[in-house]
């Protein structure tokens, strides 16, 4: 970056005159400032709204918070988590994100401070974004645009400017490896996607003879159980698919017509309603298709981001050691008799979790396993 006149500022000899852990705690700071506006983002992408305009308030009463009780990780604590004028609770989330915020500022620098003081800024701006994505995607199933094509965008210009992202000097390798992360983990993960849909992205379910198929107010009965709508619609994409031999509305009848429902419409036929204002049908039939989807195309572009800014062996090491993290999540979940709770789980957290781990430990992993493997085959070294 000494092109864009900035090196002699952020030259880590200047920097060294003062204490190392002086800046620990200046990063640590920074974070939770950070992470304040990082819980806007979380509130607001999902929601269309914009993440400058109205400044911070409460949503309840629409209160406009000061400054002085908007300072990261104390306000909270002071007001006990509610909202001075309304009285209205804050979400513990608030303090939390704040507070893992400042904590990876902190670690970033820790870990990469004496290296560079480029490199823990713009891994700390990443994982930010990492963060961002978790938790909307925890609470809404999504990834926004915002934070998986503009960290595309990002991580080609992060890139272009600190060719050490890619553990090299050239700017054209830089440049080179950013292109690769973003098609690999592009291609890669949407090659995934569609083969498991073909194979996995549907549960059809035989029906017994005379067995009724119940959709009601909240949940779907089916013959010996009850799931609710959340379990099964929580996507856009999602379907329920059923051909009725006869089907009863409150108002009217069919037989032998298709029935599709998702979150947004339900289509009898050629008929289409809200699925707002049908509040009980009953079905018969010979079977009934579900919705079964691991992954969604916000992941695909949630991965080709994470390649833009480090590589295709970080998409790599983020496939694998996510599936490890969603596979020990998923046993726990079985083991502790949650296992419906698991298929509502989405999988970017798992796929955030491993590029944090890359950043940090990743190529020391990759070079301790390739020492295991070559020992246990007998090539390693001698």
């Amino acid at each position: 970056m000494a092109e864009l006149g900035l090196n002699p500022i952020l030259d880590p000899k200047v920097w060294a005159t003062v204490p190392f852990h002086f800046w620990s705690v200046v990063f640590f700071f920074l974070g939770c400032i950070v992470g304040s506006f990082l819980n806007v983002c979380i509130h607001r992408l999902p929601l269309g709204q914009s993440i400058v305009s109205p400044p911070s308030h409460c949503p309840h009463c629409k209160y406009s918070i000061p400054w002085f009780l908007n300072m990261p990780l104390f306000t909270w604590l002071y007001l006990r988590g509610r909202c001075r004028n309304c009285g209205a609770r804050i979400s513990l989330r608030y303090f939390l994100v704040e507070l893992l915020t400042g904590t990876v500022f902190l670690s970033c620098w820790l870990a990469f401070g004496r290296q560079s003081v480029w490199l823990p800024l713009v891994y700390a701006v990443f994982l930010s974004g990492l963060i961002v994505a978790t938790f909307i995607d925890f609470e809404h199933f999504i990834i926004p645009d915002e934070v998986t094509v503009g960290g595309v965008v990002a991580g080609f210009i992060c890139s272009f400017l600190l060719p050490e992202l890619h553990r090299t000097s050239s700017l054209s390798e830089s440049l080179k490896q950013s292109a690769l992360g973003v098609a690999v983990g592009a291609g890669l993960i949407y090659t995934i996607l569609r083969v498991g849909k073909f194979f996995f992205g549907r549960e059809k379910l035989p029906l017994p003879d005379g067995a009724k198929v119940v959709f009601g107010e909240t949940s779907l009965h089916l013959p010996g159980k009850e799931v609710p709508y959340g379990e099964l619609l929580y996507r856009d994409s999602d379907v329920i698919v059923l051909h009725a031999r006869t089907l009863e509305l409150v108002d009217r009848c069919y037989q032998d017509v298709r029935v599709r429902l998702t979150r947004a419409k339900l289509e009898i036929g050629e008929e289409e309603f809200d699925p707002e204002t049908v509040l009980h049908m009953e079905a018969s039939g010979a079977e009934i298709v579900l919705p079964r989807e691991a992954m969604g195309l916000g992941d695909v572009k949630f991965m080709a981001a994470i390649g833009a800014f480090l590589g295709w062996q970080a998409v790599l090491f983020s496939l694998v050691v996510s599936s490890l993290i969603g596979s020990l999540v998923g046993i726990t979940l079985v083991l502790t008799r949650r296992r419906a709770l698991s298929s509502r789980l989405p999988y970017g957290p798992y796929i955030a979790l491993a590029a944090g781990v890359w950043i940090f430990a990743g190529p020391q992993l990759v070079d301790w396993y390739k020492a295991v493997i070559g020992a246990a085959i007998g090539i390693g070294p001698r």
